[in-house]
């Protein structure tokens, strides 16, 4: 009796074994179907989730824009309320799945674009025990950064990169040119505090800095305005130094993202200089660029 016990105990054993795997290989294969329509733009499916993803993005804003105004919230307050919570529902479910069908979890979870799918969350749920932060909602536009990878806007990311990387360059320049902005602002509000006074609206520096800052700006809101003709003398060259603080930063920047873009990487068997900064191999002879130095 003990063999045919163990006979069926061993044929149970590898019915329920062979069970067990068929269903993690059916669960597996479900996982990479899904990872390929969540994560990947380029299918056709996942193409189709990341634009309805889009969309429903843009009728949460919608919502929110709507419930803003009185007459709507009035009117229409419960089914905008409805249509947050089912949107909310809808991204909770597809936070999860993003975390399930992941092998490194933590990776998309710590991520740039996993937090941002974590705030479009919570903004809902905090809203019921304060009032009013349910219109936070409105974080879940950063959502539309997807755009980028959906419509393959490579080169838009390119020249976005070109930018970035010329206000890092040119940051020095900037820090000292902003530095004597603020010696500049700091002089002139001073100085209208001393010449017009309380009487003229000047009635302490703060507030004479303040108006400095408002009128080399070219803003000019009109609320403090100086009266004696020294005053005024000094608003005007204020002004005109308004204007050449704009260009000043926009000069260093557009000579910064030039030198960006002239940057170019030299190849070490042809010698040609002519391939793009952020080229993987030459364009002339295809030799790997990576191991070359920079021109």
């Amino acid at each position: 009796m003990k063999p045919i016990n163990k006979f069926f105990k061993l044929s149970i054993y590898s019915i329920f074994a062979k069970k067990r795997i068929v269903k993690e290989e059916s669960i597996n294969h479900i996982k990479k179907k899904l990872y390929l329509i969540i994560f990947k733009s380029n299918t056709r499916w996942g193409k189709v989730f990341d634009v309805s993803l889009l969309v429903v993005i843009l009728i949460n804003l919608l919502a929110v824009m709507f419930d803003s105004i009185g007459y709507y919230k009035t009117n229409y307050g419960l089914l905008l309320s409805l249509v947050e919570w089912i949107i909310t529902g809808l991204f909770m479910i597809e936070y999860a799945l993003r975390i399930w069908v992941l092998n490194k979890k933590s990776k998309y979870i710590f991520s740039f674009y996993g937090v941002v799918d974590l705030l479009a969350i919570l903004p809902s749920f905090i809203g019921l025990f304060i009032a009013g932060t349910h219109l936070l909602v409105v974080i879940r536009t950063l959502r539309l950064l997807r755009l980028f990878s959906i419509f393959q806007l490579s080169n838009y990311t390119k020249q976005g990169n070109i930018i970035i990387k010329s206000i890092a360059s040119s940051w020095s320049k900037i820090s000292v040119f902003l530095l004597s902005v603020f010696v500049i602002i700091t002089v002139i509000g001073t100085l209208m505090y001393l010449i017009e006074g309380a009487e003229n609206g000047f009635t302490n520096i703060p507030i004479s800095i303040y108006w400095t800052i408002v009128t080399i700006t070219t803003v000019g809101y009109g609320d403090i305005s100086p009266a004696t003709p020294i005053g005024q003398f000094i608003a005007s060259v204020t002004m005109v130094i308004g204007y050449a603080i704009i260009a000043v930063p926009t000069g260093i920047i557009t000579a910064e993202t030039l030198t960006q873009k002239n940057k170019s990487v030299k190849c070490f068997k042809c010698y040609c200089s002519d391939n793009d900064d952020d080229s993987n191999y030459c364009k002339v002879c295809g030799e790997n660029l990576k191991s070359g130095e920079r021109k």
